[in-house]
C-alpha cells in the first residue's frame, strides 16, 4: 500500500500505535513493561547526597525508585526537586533525570527555564515564520520570568487557533506543576502513552486506522514479529545481522552473492540507510558496534556521508564516534526507547 498510515490498536493487550510508510513499518510506539518509568515523565522527587566522582546526586522518587541528577547546584541534600526522566535506565541503575522540565504537545514546547520563543527550522517560509513569531509572543504575553516557547514543525500546516490552544494548555501545565513544588516525591505528569505520542511527533498521515484490528488490516503485527530475527535483507542481496550483547548492539554487514568490486560499498549504503530504522525499531541504544562489509579505505568517506544522512533524518541523540584501529565503526545513541525484546 502506498502512502503514509497510522494504526492506532492494541498489542499484547496494550496501547500502540504504528506508523506505515509505503507497506513498510518505518515506526512503532509500544506501552512499557509495568514498573518502567517512560522518559518525559515529570517527578517531584528529594535530594540526596552529592556522589563524589560521579559529577552529580540521587534524588529519592516515589515509589522507592531512585533517579540520578548532574545539575545540582543551588541544591541541598533533602530539598525538594522537580525533575523530568530523560531517558531509560540500565538494569540495577538509577533512572536519569534533569531539573530542565520540556512540556510537549502537537504544537509547542513550553521551556520553564530557556526563555526566549524559537521556531522550528524545518519551517522556512518567511512570511509563515513571521505569523508564526507572532502567534507566539501573543500567546506567551504575560508568562512567567525564565519560561520560553518553541514552536514545532507541525505549525506549518496547522490553523492558528489550534496552535494558540495548543500553546495555552502547555502554559497553564508547565505552570500548574511549577507551582507544585513542595512536598515529599510524587508523579506529577505522566508521560505520553502510544495512542498520543503518536498523535503528538508523527505527521498527518494520508490515513489514520483507529479501528479494532487495525495492526492486522495493515501487517503491523507480522512486521513486529520480523523484528524478533537478527538477520535483516538488504538490497541486492546483501543482509545484515543485528544483535544484542550485555555490552554493547553488534551489527554485521555481508555482501551475499555479489562478488564484484564495489559489492561491499553498495552493502555498506545499504545497510547505513536501514540501520537507524532497525535501531528505531528494535528500542536499542548504548554503544553500537558495526562491522561493515570489506571495502576500499577511500570509500569510507562516502560511506560516512551516507551514515550521517540516515541519521540526521532520523532525528535522535546519536553520536557517530568513527573507526577503531581494527576497522570497525562505532557509535552511541541515546536509550530513548525500551528494547522490543522487552515489550514482546
Amino acid at each position: 500500500m502506498k502512502g503514509s498510515v497510522i494504526a492506532l490498536d492494541q498489542f499484547n493487550g496494550k496501547e500502540a500505535a504504528a506508523l506505515m510508510i509505503d507497506g513498510h513499518l518505518d515506526d512503532v510506539i509500544l506501552a512499557l513493561p509495568d514498573g518502567v518509568v517512560a522518559p518525559e515523565t515529570i517527578l517531584r522527587g528529594k535530594m540526596g547526597r552529592p556522589v563524589k566522582g560521579l559529577g552529580g546526586a540521587f534524588v529519592d522518587l516515589p515509589d522507592g525508585m531512585r533517579g540520578f541528577l548532574r545539575q545540582t547546584k543551588g541544591l541541598r541534600p533533602g530539598d525538594p526537586v522537580l525533575v523530568q526522566v530523560t531517558g531509560l535506565a540500565e538494569q540495577g541503575k538509577a533512572v536519569p533525570v534533569t531539573t530542565r522540565l520540556l512540556f510537549k504537545s502537537r504544537y509547542a514546547i513550553v521551556t520553564p527555564d530557556a526563555p526566549g520563543l524559537n521556531i522550528s527550522r524545518q519551517i522556512v517560509d518567511d512570511d509563515l515564520r513571521a505569523i508564526l513569531a507572532g502567534l507566539a509572543q501573543s500567546a506567551m504575553k504575560g508568562a512567567q520570568t525564565g519560561m520560553g516557547l518553541i514552536l514545532r514543525s507541525a505549525c506549518a500546516d496547522a490553523d492558528e487557533d489550534e496552535i494558540a490552544q495548543d500553546i495555552a494548555r502547555m502554559r497553564e501545565l508547565a505552570g500548574q506543576v511549577l507551582a507544585d513544588s513542595a512536598g515529599g516525591p510524587e508523579t506529577l505528569v505522566a508521560a505520553a502513552g502510544p495512542h498520543m505520542a503518536a498523535w503528538r511527533d508523527w505527521a498527518m498521515p494520508d490515513t489514520l486506522d483507529d479501528a479494532a484490528d487495525s495492526f492486522q488490516r495493515h501487517n503491523v503485527i507480522d512486521a513486529i514479529d520480523s523484528l524478533r530475527q537478527a538477520h535483516v535483507p538488504l538490497s541486492g542481496g546483501a543482509h545484515m545481522q543485528v544483535e544484542v550483547t550485555s555490552a554493547f548492539v553488534t551489527i554485521d554487514v555481508n555482501t551475499g552473492p555479489d562478488t564484484s568490486p564495489a559489492a561491499g560499498l553498495k552493502a555498506n549504503i545499504a545497510a547505513a540507510r536501514e540501520l537507524p530504522r532497525q535501531l528505531r525499531l528494535r528500542g536499542l541504544g548504548g554503544q553500537v558496534m558495526i562491522d561493515f562489509a570489506p571495502c576500499a579505505k577511500k570509500d569510507r568517506q562516502v560511506l560516512e556521508q551516507s551514515l550521517r544522512a540516515s541519521f540526521r533524518r532520523d532525528g535522535r541523540d546519536t553520536v557517530l564516534a568513527g573507526w577503531t584501529p581494527l576497522g570497525n565503526y562505532e557509535l552511541t545513541r541515546k536509550r530513548d526507547r525500551v528494547a522490543l525484546s522487552a515489550c514482546l
